[in-house]
């Protein structure tokens, strides 16, 4: 086992202070709690490496994992990005702007929209996954592949419930 971190030191210290407490809760959460933030860093840094937000990125990955030919409805997209109707129609109209995708009419629908991704959205897309992908590997390095297979069960088995 490694050594000592500043999760042990508060908690410790905090059943010193109230050993009536169970403060094992915190051993977990604590440490996921801790390691989002280095994750949102390495994510932040992947993403400005691309030149993207990472709500940019959401959106962007969200057409690029649908295949070709990258489209999907403004609805699709709320349901993969999970924000308002009007947060995505803001969102579109600034990834227009930025020429990182099209709105088209559904040929299937002449009144719907697709939100289509451009050759420069995948291009932008496609480099900042494998940002992404670096940066996280980094991330994990500590950890063989095995562990990295349990800990995603365990983190799985944890999220199912608010999924």
């Amino acid at each position: 086992m490694p050594g000592s971190d500043e999760v042990d030191r508060i908690v410790d210290a905090w059943s010193r202070e109230r050993p009536d407490l169970d403060f094992a809760p915190l051993q977990v959460l604590s440490r996921v709690g801790r390691l989002s933030k280095h994750l949102d860093r390495a994510r932040r840094a992947a993403f400005t490496a691309s030149d993207l937000d990472s709500w940019e990125f959401d959106v962007l990955s969200a057409l690029r994992r649908a295949g070709d030919p990258y489209q999907l409805s403004p609805k699709a997209l709320l349901q993969q990005t999970l924000v308002s109707s009007g947060t995505m129609t803001n969102r579109i109209d600034r990834l227009v702007q930025r020429r990182l995708v099209e709105r088209r009419t559904d040929p299937h629908d002449g009144r719907g929209i697709l939100v289509v991704l451009t050759a420069a959205g995948r291009a932008r897309v496609d480099t900042a996954i494998s940002e992404l992908l670096s940066a996280e590997a980094e991330v994990l390095v500590n950890l063989s592949a095995a562990e990295q297979e349990r800990l995603a069960g365990l983190l799985r088995k944890l999220s199912l419930d608010f999924d």
